[in-house]
């Protein structure tokens, strides 16, 4: 009887043989983040000439994308279902497309309308059953496995093995490529003093006991990194990085008072340094399972007192947000913003904090705005929002009436803009502010 391992060594082959089964016109779906397949994909790279419009689909990807660059159009064609440094550039000059979508139902959407031909996906060596582990990110790596017609993995003994929904078995697996490297590391982003501001209204928000999720970004790492003197948080979140590990290590973060998964730090993917990594490794505190789960605003809301805290572009006097786009030139994508706003929302006690800086380009525009600029996009339509923080403060607009959110924003407006959206109060609402 054939064990694992003879299963094993039968199905390991170099990178460039692994990307030969890959055929022209097929769809290949990427692990993203910190489980980029990096020595696969520079492989298919190099392949490149015998392929012909392979279609690529990842979200947030931190190294190259050779596949999206100039000569590249005839072999592959990247739908990108988020943007990042490396694809935003390519997106403009028009050899990149974006399929907008709530990160929530990325593996629905690889169930069923994108369903791929291949994926290739990073994953931890084996443990002496047989199994790997997705590692540092679950979110939609699950869903290409198990929906795609070949998977090929690149087994890399430097990725942790982690816990939840997490685990794929030897035979599920056609290919695999060994290799030992470090996974991408990514530091938190240093807070000026506008950032450290924001932080600050938004650490006043979050009660002891709260569940809290935090996006990417300074103002985001500057909260957490304000949240040490709490008591008895939770972490339902998306992603974690290094800033939320060293609350759980110092106590801050201990899953007591969550009403589902209890005790557990429940997360999507995990973005961070070395030091994340190892922490993470074999950690059973921690619970990694697929943006489907993760960001369910149903599950997510399951959970009382839960914040989230995530980062908008631009704002409008009647709350609406935008946070992927300044105007026809398109940032990122919604990713699972929306899906938190609407989970916190609905949340026992629960509350969604957007965050920005009142101006941009040194102070010479306001980014709360008497309209979104033409061609962006309402990440957050003003329904769903519930608070607004800047530097000048924290203001909440759910269950307000149009005119006071209107009020409401431009007394958190910078100075230097007030007159100007004061008139366009007047001119909307055919009454003074002051009235």
């Amino acid at each position: 009887m054939m064990g694992w391992q003879d299963i094993y060594k039968s199905k390991c082959v170099t990178a460039n043989e692994a990307v030969k089964h890959i055929k022209s016109y097929d769809r290949v779906v990427l692990s993203h983040a910190s489980a980029e397949a990096k020595v696969i994909i520079d492989a298919m790279v190099e392949n490149a000439k015998a392929y012909k419009d392979v279609e690529i689909i990842h979200l947030l990807m931190m190294g190259e994308t050779k596949y999206c660059e100039k000569g590249m159009e005839e072999h592959f064609h990247h739908n990108a279902l988020f943007l990042g440094k490396s694809t935003r550039g390519p997106y403009a000059e028009h050899r990149v497309d974006l399929t907008p979508i709530n990160f929530s139902r990325v593996p629905e959407l690889l169930a069923t309308t994108l369903k791929p031909d291949v994926a290739i996906v990073t994953m931890s060596r084996p443990d002496k059953h047989g199994f790997c582990s997705l590692g540092a990110v679950v979110d939609y790596s699950r869903a290409a496995v198990d929906n795609a017609k070949l998977v090929i993995a690149e087994l890399n003994d430097k990725m942790p093995r982690t816990f939840g929904d997490s685990m794929i078995h030897i035979s599920d697996i056609d290919f695999i490529v060994e290799s030992s490297r470090l996974l991408p590391q990514i530091p938190p982003a240093k807070a000026n003093e506008i950032d450290q501001m924001i932080a600050d209204h938004c650490v006043k928000l979050i009660d002891d006991g709260s569940v809290i999720q935090v996006g990417i970004g300074a103002v985001p790492d500057a909260v957490v990194t304000g949240l040490k003197d709490k008591k008895d948080l939770g972490l339902h979140s998306e992603l974690v990085g290094d800033g939320l590990i060293e609350l759980i290590d110092r106590g801050v973060i201990n899953n007591k008072y969550k009403k589902i998964n209890r005790n557990k730090s429940v997360i999507a993917f995990v973005m961070g340094t070395q030091y994340t990594y190892e922490y993470v490794d074999d950690n059973p505190s921690f619970e990694l399972m697929p943006v489907d789960y993760v960001n369910n605003p149903f599950i997510i809301s399951q959970n009382d007192n839960m914040v989230s805290i995530n980062a908008g572009v631009q704002v409008d006097l009647m709350g609406q947000v935008c946070s992927e786009a300044a105007g026809l030139r398109q940032l990122s994508a919604i990713g699972g913003q929306l899906d938190f706003v609407r989970g916190a929302t609905m949340s026992k006690g629960g509350k969604s904090i957007l965050v920005l800086a009142s101006t941009a380009q040194k102070g010479k525009i306001s980014k709360i705005v008497p309209f979104i600029d033409e061609g962006s996009a309402v990440s957050v339509p003003r329904h769903d929002v519930d608070y607004i923080v800047t530097e000048y403060g924290a203001v909440k607009l759910r269950h307000r009436t149009l005119k006071d959110r209107a009020k409401l924003l431009i007394s958190i407006a910078h100075p230097d803009f007030r007159k100007e959206l004061e008139y366009e109060f007047e001119r909307r609402f055919g009454c003074k502010i002051t009235d």
